[in-house]
């Protein structure tokens, strides 16, 4: 008799959660005991289920993803993680080597791909796309991915102090698109402030090459 596997699903949009439900309940003998919309309605869920695969989301309302991972392998080093997200998440590869996590998968890969990839994550694999390991340095410090020349003028007004406001109407953009900027730039860099945004991009190349610019 097949064991069946649990499943915990952690997405803040619902409507994502069960779509990845009903998905990873097509894989035969996986069952998703719990759907979270946060950060602490997952590791509450762990504590109760003891899952066997966690599918979690990078970006959660009150915790980065990276942070809830890291406290599920601290007290259940067994459990598969799997990151399933819509953000670039390449200059975290060795936060996840780190981690320990099973799987990387884009929110954008094909069913079949997908149901596949947790196979092989089932039976002890690692799985990641391939532009998350073309990032991978193994100095345990995570590189950068690539910014675009917007997001490294905003960078560089930020250094300034110049706020998301100023920003907006100086480049002339809505201040809801400098939101999506700063986002988009905080993936990016793996950070979640703009203290560390500051930090990795002072030490990264684009701090030399805007100075340049400006």
């Amino acid at each position: 008799m097949m064991q069946i596997k649990k499943a915990i699903v952690t997405d803040d949009h619902p409507l994502m959660a069960q779509a990845t439900k009903e998905l990873l309940e097509q894989i035969e003998g996986v069952e998703v005991v719990g759907i979270a919309h946060n950060g602490q309605s997952c590791l509450d869920l762990v504590e109760i289920y003891l899952p066997d695969l966690v599918f979690l989301d990078y970006q959660l309302p009150d915790h980065m993803g990276t942070d809830i991972a890291a406290q599920i392998k601290a007290s259940y080093p067994k459990t598969h993680i799997v990151f399933f997200t819509g953000v670039d998440v390449s200059a975290l590869t060795d936060v996840f080597l780190e981690l320990q996590v099973s799987g990387v998968i884009s929110k954008g890969t094909r069913h079949a791909t997908i149901q596949h990839v947790i196979g092989c994550i089932l039976d002890d694999y690692i799985v990641m796309p391939r532009s998350v390991l073309q990032t991978f340095k193994g100095s345990g410090v995570p590189s950068i991915a690539e910014l675009t020349d917007e997001e490294v003028l905003i960078m560089m007004l930020i250094i300034k102090g110049t706020t998301l406001e100023q920003i907006a109407a100086q480049i002339h953009i809505s201040k809801r698109s400098v939101d999506n900027y700063q986002r988009k730039i905080y993936g990016k860099l793996g950070v979640k402030t703009r203290v560390e945004a500051i930090e990795a991009f002072i030490r990264s190349k684009y701090y030399k090459d805007g100075r340049e610019e400006l």
